[in-house]
């Protein structure tokens, strides 16, 4: 029977030239993406001068290849049709040698299957039949068996370079009318560099995302850095639309299980490989990653189903309403408009989803990428009011809930340090922000961000602990209203009521040089709630510092208030401090109690019902 199957698809084999001369004027020709783009039939139907090889519209989801060009379409002999406004097709958009449709990627097979977007001819990669006559077209599903339905003519490009990929990856050779023996190897996709402010960054992206998240990836440097900071996470999944190098590498760590997804469990699902020949290789018949349709893989629906969804987007600019320009040009692959919807959506309807904008504060020509409006800059995510986190090397602007005005002074606080006295300046002049708004310049370079902790406390209390920032003013003054009478007299030595902006603004807005100060986070609702502050200030002639601190009623008890003080510890050390001084009511024998769990000798005076302590370090 092999036999058989043999001589009937090796019967088919024609060479490239005379599928070339098959082909008539006007004729519309699928053709795959990426790695899985046809190059010995795409470079034919390019370079021959045939008669017949006019007025041809090529319809590719994606265009990476080199094989179409801007250079090959500035001839008028060929279209590009595409759903996809970055890589090569950019530069060719611009020029009105490309005709973009703007569409949700999901629903592009039905675009097909309608012949809405007719396809005459479909080129598609595919492995070497097997014994029983079965290809898989390896590493990009995307809407190849669409375009091979509704095509008079279905022509196979064999290439032996390709991996045998599981799910709905495998055609028979019956479903094609001739093959081609490929004579060029796949396109093969360098690991992109990461510098440090990428890495930063998606250091910072990943102290957001969970064990057992389920997360979709793209290409370049941001997922690059991000896959080795979520190595030491657990039971990830991954649902994405492309599977890359850096999706390897975390798999392999032992980071991912795809235990808690809902669709596809235990797999990881994409319907693109974009990588090096070491990731073909290891995908080739590698049954921990499914291949499926864009149908299935861009559907909000299916992504929805799957809990603590987080789709990692790759922004180009941000303003202070939370308002996204997306990525342009190459290296902008799944964060155009249209294509970032998807996901979106999904991460919407996933029980604990979250959608997370990334990008550095400054781009690589210096200029700053958190600006006051983004509306003159194309390729724009108009939904700010759905976008929960932006992230920057300089930390998280967390959006879900907030108003204007603490949106914009949350993304001020991320923005690169030389970029927000202007911020400042522009918010306050569209009254986005209080115009006695303070602003420390120096401050914004001194700040700490090195200072990060996470600890779980009794109870199964996470707490996590970072310096305080200008955009905490809001739930600091939420926790000094949560006091009761007692807990304002312990801490502020009288009985105040009120904790206006003009007050609290001042205490948020911190002098580094002089003063430390952390504030303790829980998860509330999935939003940050703060809990705890502590802080200490330089005395003027000597080495030690006045300390305080306080913890939020309703988790006192749990060791917290130890715990930051014994960070404060740490911290006034390394930064050479010899000892702490404290005023402590002769009734607040809790703080007491905290001051005499430390490992440190304690000097105390009592006077007027006033202890004044002094804690060596020695």
């Amino acid at each position: 029977m092999g036999g058989v199957i043999a001589r009937q698809w090796e019967d088919k084999i024609v060479s490239p030239d005379r599928i070339a001369q098959m082909i008539k004027p006007g004729m519309s020709i699928f053709i795959g993406t990426g790695v899985a783009e046809p190059r010995t039939l795409v470079k034919t139907i390019m370079n021959r001068d045939f008669g017949n090889l006019q007025d041809l519209e090529l319809v590719q989801i994606v265009s990476f290849g080199d094989a179409v060009s801007l250079k090959k379409l500035r001839y008028q002999k060929y279209r590009l049709k595409t759903f996809f406004s970055g890589w090569v097709s950019d530069d060719a958009i611009t020029e009105g040698q490309v005709d973009l449709v703007p569409t949700r990627f999901v629903w592009i097979p039905r675009l097909i299957e309608s012949s809405l977007i007719p396809v005459n001819v479909a080129f598609v990669q595919i492995t070497p039949p097997d014994d029983t006559g079965n290809c898989s077209l390896g590493v990009a599903v995307d809407v190849a068996r669409q375009a091979m339905d509704r095509a008079s003519l279905v022509v196979g490009e064999i290439n032996s370079r390709i991996p045998r990929t599981f799910g709905d990856t495998f055609v028979h050779v019956s479903d094609f009318d001739y093959f081609v023996m490929s004579n060029d190897p796949p396109i093969y996709f360098d690991r992109w560099p990461v510098d440090q402010v990428y890495d930063q960054v998606a250091a910072n992206v990943a102290v957001l995302i969970e064990d057992g998240s389920c997360i979709a990836f793209s290409i370049g440097p941001l997922y690059e850095a991000l896959s080795r900071h979520l190595k030491k996470k657990q039971h990830l999944g991954i649902h994405s639309p492309f599977f890359t190098d850096a999706l390897m590498d975390l798999i392999k760590s032992g980071a991912v299980t795809n235990r808690y997804k809902e669709t596809y469990r235990g797999k990881s699902l994409a319907s693109y490989a974009i990588g090096t020949p070491e990731l073909l290789e290891w995908l080739d018949q590698n049954p921990l990653v499914e291949f499926q349709g864009i149908d299935k893989v861009f559907d909000p629906a299916q992504i929805g189903r799957n809990p603590r969804f987080v789709a990692v987007l790759h922004a180009r600019r941000v303003d202070l309403s939370g308002q996204v320009a997306l990525q342009v040009g190459k290296g902008n692959v799944a964060t155009g408009p249209s294509e970032v919807m998807d996901f979106f959506n999904g991460a919407e309807i996933s029980t604990g989803g979250r959608t997370i904008f990334a990008l550095p504060s400054r781009n690589r020509q210096g200029m700053a990428n958190i600006l006051l409006s983004v509306k003159e800059y194309p390729n724009q995510c108009r939904q700010c009011e759905s976008v929960d986190m932006i992230v920057t090397e300089y930390g998280v602007a967390r959006l879900r809930g907030y108003t204007m005005r603490e949106r914009a002074q949350a993304l001020i606080d991320i923005a690169h340090p030389d970029d927000r006295p202007m911020l400042i300046e522009q918010a306050k002049a569209q009254k986005i922000l209080y115009p006695d708004q303070i602003f420390l310049p120096e401050s914004a370079h001194l700040y700490p961000a090195d200072i990060l902790d996470m600890h779980g406390f009794k109870g199964g209390i996470d707490v996590r602990f970072r310096p305080i920032k200008p955009s905490d003013e809001e739930e600091m003054r939420r926790l000094f209203y949560r006091f009761s009478d007692e807990a304002v007299y312990y801490r502020y030595f009288g009985h105040l009521k009120t904790m206006p902006h003009a007050k609290m603004q001042e205490y948020v807005n911190v002098d580094w040089s002089r003063t430390m100060s952390i504030v303790g986070l829980v998860d509330s609702d999935g939003q940050p709630r703060v809990i705890a502050e502590a802080r200490y200030i330089r005395e003027d002639h000597r080495p030690l510092a006045e300390v305080v601190f306080v913890v939020d009623e309703g988790y006192q008890g749990l060791g917290i208030a130890t715990y930051i003080y014994k960070m404060l510890v740490r911290l006034a050390k390394e930064r050479g401090l010899q000892g702490f001084t404290a005023d402590v009511l002769f009734s607040n024998q809790g703080m007491m109690k905290v001051f005499r769990k430390g490992a440190w000798p304690i000097t105390a005076k009592l006077e007027n019902g006033i202890y004044d302590l002094t804690i060596d370090f020695h």
